[in-house]
Order: C-alpha cells, then sequence, then structure tokens
C-alpha cells in the first residue's frame, strides 16, 4: 500500500497531498520514500487522471486512506530501489503499477505484487494511460459480461477515458458497438475509435434510436427489441434508458455513476426480461481473481505492444498542473485520457 514518508526525514520527492478528506489537495516536498519488505520505490515518470481519483478525495470511494495521502491509481515509471523478499523486479527496471493511490507524486513506494514490466516498445505515458481504462473494459466485458462474438454492445460515455476504451475492446472481442456521448463532437470521437452506430444523448432519446438501430439489424426472433450487453460508467437516467432497449437475456454492467446519481433496479424488470444487472469493480476483481487478472494484464500489453490498442491521449499536464486535470475530469469536459507527467522536463 503507498505511504506519505515520516515528516522527519529530508525533503525530497514532490507530491499533492490531501490531509483531510474534502480539503483542497497541496502540492509539498516530502522525503523520499524507502523501501520497505515485498516493496518497490518508483520514480514516477506519468500518473493517469481518472474520476475515482475526485471521490477519494472526497472520502467517497470504495477505498478510504486514512492519514495523509496522495491520489492517483495507475503509474508508469523506473525502479529506484527494492525491498528485502522481491524478486523478479530490479533497479532500473521500467514498470507501470496499480497503487491505492499516492500517484500524483514524483516518487512512490507500492508492493511490489501491483508492479508489471513494461516493454521498451511502450511509452510511460501510454502505459500510465491505459491500465485501469482498458482494464476495466477488457475485463469487464471479456471475464466478466462474457460478451461473445455477434452481439450487440451498448456503450455509454462513450467519448471518454473508458467509455472509448470499451468501444475498443467490444469490437476486438467481435461485437457491434452501439456509443452514446454528448454532442456532434463526442459523436465523431466514438465513431473514429470504431463504434459501430453512434447516438447523441444531448438530441436523441437513447432507448428510441437504440430499437431503431436493432430492428435494422438481421437478430434472431425474440431478440429484435434491444443489446445483449450495456456498458454503463454513468448511472442515472442513462440507466433507467438501458433497462427498457434490452434484449431477453442481456447483461448491464455497472461500472460507476458519473452522473452523480446511483440507480435504482426495479427488480421486476429484471426478472420479466432475464436480465443480470451485475457490478465490476476493476481493482477489487484483479484482487479476487489473481489468475484471471495476470492472464488478461498480459493479454492487454500483448496488444498494447502490438499496436492493437492505442490510449487517446488528449492532454498532458505537469505535475504542478494536476488539480487542472482533475477538474476537467469532475466536470465531464475531457475527452479520452488526461495523463500527468511528474518529472520536470
Amino acid at each position: 500500500m503507498p505511504t506519505i514518508p515520516d515528516h522527519g526525514q529530508a525533503a525530497g520527492m514532490k507530491a499533492w497531498i490531501c490531509t483531510a478528506f474534502g480539503e483542497e489537495p497541496q502540492l509539498i516536498e516530502h522525503p523520499d520514500p524507502v523501501a520497505g519488505p515485498n516493496a518497490v520505490v518508483i520514480e514516477v515518470a506519468a500518473c493517469g487522471v481518472n474520476f475515482a481519483d475526485s471521490l477519494i478525495l472526497q472520502g467517497t470511494y470504495q477505498k478510504r486512506p486514512t492519514g495523509a495521502f496522495s491520489p492517483g491509481f495507475e503509474v508508469s515509471g523506473t525502479v529506484m530501489e527494492i525491498g528485502d523478499d522481491v524478486r523478479d523486479i530490479a533497479v532500473g527496471d521500467r514498470v507501470m503499477a496499480l497503487p491505492d493511490w499516492g500517484g500524483y507524486a514524483t516518487r512512490l513506494m507500492v508492493d511490489a505484487s501491483l508492479v508489471m514490466p513494461l516493454p521498451d516498445e511502450v511509452s510511460f505515458d501510454a502505459a500510465a494511460a491505459f491500465q485501469i481504462a482498458y482494464g476495466t473494459s477488457w475485463f469487464g466485458l471479456k471475464y466478466r459480461a462474457n460478451l461473445q462474438p455477434g452481439e450487440i454492445v451498448l456503450v455509454h460515455g462513450a467519448a471518454g477515458g473508458v467509455g472509448l476504451t470499451a468501444v475498443e475492446c467490444a469490437k476486438l472481442l467481435g461485437a457491434t458497438v452501439i456509443a452514446t456521448a454528448g454532442g456532434a463532437a463526442k459523436c465523431q470521437i466514438a465513431r473514429e475509435h470504431g463504434a459501430d452506430y453512434v447516438i447523441d444523448y444531448k438530441t436523441q432519446s437513447i432507448r428510441d434510436r437504440v430499437r431503431d438501430i436493432v430492428a435494422g439489424l438481421n437478430r434472431p426472433s425474440g431478440m429484435q427489441g434491444g443489446v445483449d450487453v450495456v456498458y454503463d460508467p454513468v448511472g442515472g437516467d442513462v440507466f433507467d434508458q438501458s433497462l427498457r432497449c434490452v434484449a431477453p437475456g442481456a447483461r448491464i454492467l455497472l461500472i460507476g455513476f458519473a452522473s452523480g446519481t446511483v440507480p435504482q433496479i426495479p427488480a421486476n424488470i429484471l426478472l420479466v426480461k432475464n436480465v443480470g444487472a451485475m457490478g465490476f469493480y476493476f481493482g477489487a476483481y484483479l484482487l479476487q481473481n489473481p489468475d484471471i487478472a495476470r492472464a488478461g494484464m498480459a493479454e492487454l500489453v500483448a496488444m498494447l505492444s502490438a499496436g492493437k490498442i492505442t490510449p487517446m491521449i488528449s492532454r498532458r499536464y505537469p505535475l504542478p498542473d494536476a488539480m487542472q486535470a482533475l477538474a476537467a475530469i469532475a466536470d465531464r469536459t475531457a475527452t479520452g485520457k488526461l495523463v500527468i507527467t511528474c518529472q520536470e522536463a
């Protein structure tokens, strides 16, 4: 688990530190971390920005740090120190990692089990941008929702950092993709990343448009009324509309609630249509399914190295501007993935 170094040591690293939930983090100097048993210290090159970063700062995320902490769940960089009992990782290795928090910093101590080697052909920025977004979509669609070739997937928030990866991953798995996004520019981004059909939720009814699209496809009898899988990182009204345009036996994959509203699920509709609503929390899934985690992450790294997936990094922010990046995510003005570059140029 990431730790904040003892104030009694000499200052070295810089980090955005939050001392209490709900308070604005401050960029301050801290002592460099020292690798404990089974841990490594990483010089952080880049950190991906996620909506959950704002939640952990407010104390509303699934995991709640005790004491001062820095946000940031996905990092890449170079190993500077290894602790006792660390195997298969050496000082100087290029790596990526998924800490519980702590990535908005120049250095980070993290458990060695959360660290993966980074191929030379993958940049630090790409590594920081792909782990959570592609991991959530690949594991969620392939392993949790059991998406099959030929099925139809409805992807919400399809121009965002997670939604775009869901479009790409669904296409790699052989599905037809209907994407929703707000506004012509965001719809075009989803289309460029492989969406077969795009719905502008600002001007179109998601439910009505999905039904029109599916009616035009050669679906088996009884399946013409809706999609097979819904990928929903938004919640709220989007979930309510989705529930009314799914096929019998559909799976609704709940990724998050960016709308701010947690949907209340009417179980009678699930019952009548034999529909399953399933949650998917990427971090917990990796811990609960270590064998699948290793296999799935290896698949993703191989696809990244081969150029089959390419994170859309729309903007990079230097570490001092990290709060600007977080604001762009929180107010939903960002498209694609935002990355914090943690070392001075």
